[in-house]
């Protein structure tokens, strides 16, 4: 499309007439359609069986039982889930099992090469904690000889879901933690601000001629103050003033903080449809400006809810290693979060987001922030 749309406009600032317009215009119609149909070919041959890898996980616990969900949720194109190896085996031992299928213990420990080769296994999904003996270590040396691909439970798991599983990381916390993420390199930090300064200037470009229409719904609705200003967290643990437009009837918490929730009593009717589209946040686009905020980012949280957070989850001020953002993977994979365990999850795409982030992982996360907009995704 954006190939499409550059060489359209060279063509049409032409003085000489290269191709007729409506040419043009049905290339872009004839693309689109070849386009999706060899997307759509190329997904049906990919999901043939012969094209999946025959995955073994090795254990039966509460880490294995996790990953074998995960695999049969979101990795059934990708794998097919063969059973398990454990020295609890016997033959009527079933690990786990679905409405329509029960996978089973193929066998124990020491046997797991022959399994290998006689079930055909591409990937072995190592899910048993820290119980590591010498004879399990031998075997899987000797998988890998045999071109085996072995993966801890927690890679494949962020894998296919786009989190970090706090819950099952043990002591190997080192392997999905982001130590040395690419935001500690000073271009990739060059490149983010950059993105930051040219996003939120256009951002403030677009909405400047609506400001005045938006203060005015904001105040017939609900009168009191247009704006609204909120101490937040950001990078480094350092408190600063976040921006938005008030969505809440004045002084909606009383004097105490209180999580936001579905269908809040205390949102006006415009600020739902604030909230739905995420105009809301709008004003934060200074607050990316003055630097202390990014486009893309782990969404600020309120200093009180941050002390109480941090005591209770594991690992939760590292969300604070990197700039806050107006966007964020939490908030498009998983929403907003109204209490503890929500912000745990939303804490384990943070991770995956720190850990994984690229440019382009940016732009991934603003293009779905955009589709929310449109289609009144928010909260």
């Amino acid at each position: 499309i954006a190939t499409w749309i550059a060489y359209s406009f060279f063509l049409f600032l032409s003085p000489i007439p290269l191709l007729s317009r409506t040419l043009v215009a049905a290339s872009f119609l004839f693309a689109m359609v070849f386009l999706l149909m060899g997307r759509v070919f190329y997904s049906i041959i990919l999901s043939k069986p012969v094209f999946r890898h025959r995955a073994l996980i090795v254990g039966t616990g509460w880490t294995a039982q996790a990953i074998a969900e995960v695999l049969l949720k979101y990795g059934k194109s990708a794998y097919t889930l063969v059973g398990f190896v454990d020295d609890s085996w016997d033959e009527h031992n079933v690990a786990f099992h679905t409405p329509h299928t029960a996978y089973r213990v193929l066998g124990p420990y020491h046997s797991l090469v022959g399994l290998v080769l006689r079930h055909r296994i591409d990937t072995l999904v190592l899910a048993t904690g820290n119980a590591f003996d010498e004879k399990l270590l031998k075997s899987l040396a000797e998988c890998l000889e045999l071109g085996v691909e072995i993966i801890p439970m927690s890679l494949l798991y962020e894998k296919l879901t786009g989190r970090i599983p706090l819950e099952h990381i043990a002591h190997d916390w080192y392997i999905v933690m982001p130590v040395n993420h690419p935001l500690t390199r000073p271009f990739n930090r060059l490149i983010k601000r950059g993105m930051d300064i040219v996003l939120a200037s256009l951002g403030i470009l677009l909405l400047l001629p609506f400001v005045p229409l938006i203060a005015l719904a904001i105040y017939l609705d609900s009168p009191g103050p247009i704006f609204y200003t909120q101490w937040r967290v950001g990078k480094g643990g350092r408190l600063f003033k976040a921006y938005k437009f008030r969505s809440m009837v004045p002084d909606a918490e009383k004097g105490r903080p209180v999580w936001a929730r579905e269908n809040d009593p205390r949102v006006t009717r415009v600020g739902r449809i604030l909230r739905k589209t995420h105009v809301d946040e709008f004003p934060q686009f200074l607050n990316i400006l003055k630097g202390e905020m990014s486009a893309v980012g782990p969404r600020p949280e309120r200093p009180e809810f941050v002390a109480e957070l941090a005591r209770e989850i594991p690992f939760y001020r590292v969300r604070h290693a990197i700039k806050p953002g107006m966007a964020g993977w939490a908030l498009v994979k998983y929403g907003y979060a109204s209490s503890k365990e929500d912000a745990t999850i939303k804490l384990e795409y943070d991770l995956y987001y720190i850990r994984h982030w690229s440019p382009w992982f940016d732009l991934i996360i603003l293009a779905k922030t955009v589709i929310d907009t449109i289609t009144f995704g928010g909260r």
